[in-house]
């Protein structure tokens, strides 16, 4: 994954500065934040290639690295909050719908919305494979002495956007493991279901990669083809979805 591979080793390399210097990970999410957003004003402003193009690709992949870098950050230093959890969750919202508000105009809000459910399946994968394999999804947070009033309004937008697409497609999901397995499923068919090439196909799906295509056709001078991708994204998951169904179907009969 591209994560993996570049920007959270570039990520790394950083953390132990900026832990000296007692830099807080919520301010970091502010910042990519910002360049995001940044990138997204320029897409729209338009103008000369240099600044409606290879700037905001630019923006973008040093947003990406500072998105991997607040975490690791936060981990380092033991300042992992559950404020910081949803900030970084719904900032990375705002700068996807400014992304595609940029590109698409209106049509940029239900294609965010489309994002959000594709991204919404990389997370429900990634826990749905751990639970069936006894791992822990996310640890606690270690710092508690959130601000009682922040953490409630990041609650509650959370629990207007994301919850209710969790809970759709977290029933769907598990609808489809019930019509292929039948009423009980055995610990070896949840895990049929959740096999690590699945959780890596949604993983790849992710931010970071979104975020890299979207350079690459900026680069292009063709950042349409990053929204237009975003429908074959869902048709891609949709065909996964079938496809973790027969594994489940082929567990199923090699046990009978």
């Amino acid at each position: 994954m591209l994560n993996e591979r570049i920007y959270r080793p570039l990520a790394q390399r950083l953390v132990d500065p900026l832990a000296r210097l007692d830099v807080n990970p919520a301010h970091v999410v502010l910042v990519h934040t910002a360049l995001g957003v940044a990138a997204a004003w320029l897409i729209r402003r338009g103008g000369p290639w240099w600044r409606s193009r290879l700037t905001p690709a630019l923006l973008l992949q040093v947003k990406t690295v500072l998105d991997n870098l607040d975490g690791q950050l936060a981990r380092a230093t033991g300042q992992t909050t559950e404020t910081g959890r949803y900030l970084d969750t719904e900032m990375d919202l705002v700068v996807d719908l400014a992304l595609n508000v940029a590109i698409a105009g209106r049509a940029g809000l239900p294609l965010t919305v489309l994002q959000s459910l594709i991204l919404t399946t990389d997370f429900l994968w990634e826990r749905e494979h751990r639970a069936a394999r006894g791992e822990v999804f996310r640890e606690a947070a270690a710092q508690a002495g959130d601000n009682p009033h922040v953490l409630a309004g990041l609650k509650a937008v959370y629990a207007a956007y994301f919850l209710p697409q969790e809970r759709l497609l977290g029933r769907w999901f598990e609808t489809r493991l019930l019509g292929v397995a039948g009423d009980f499923p055995t610990p070896e068919q949840r895990r049929a279901y959740t096999p690590l090439p699945i959780t890596a196909v949604a993983a790849n799906l992710g931010l970071t990669t979104q975020l890299a295509f979207l350079g690459l056709c900026l680069l292009g001078n063709r950042p349409q083809l990053y929204t237009r991708s975003l429908p074959v994204q869902g048709a891609l998951l949709l065909g996964v979805q079938r496809w973790r169904e027969g594994q489940v179907k082929r567990e199923t009969v090699s046990r009978t």
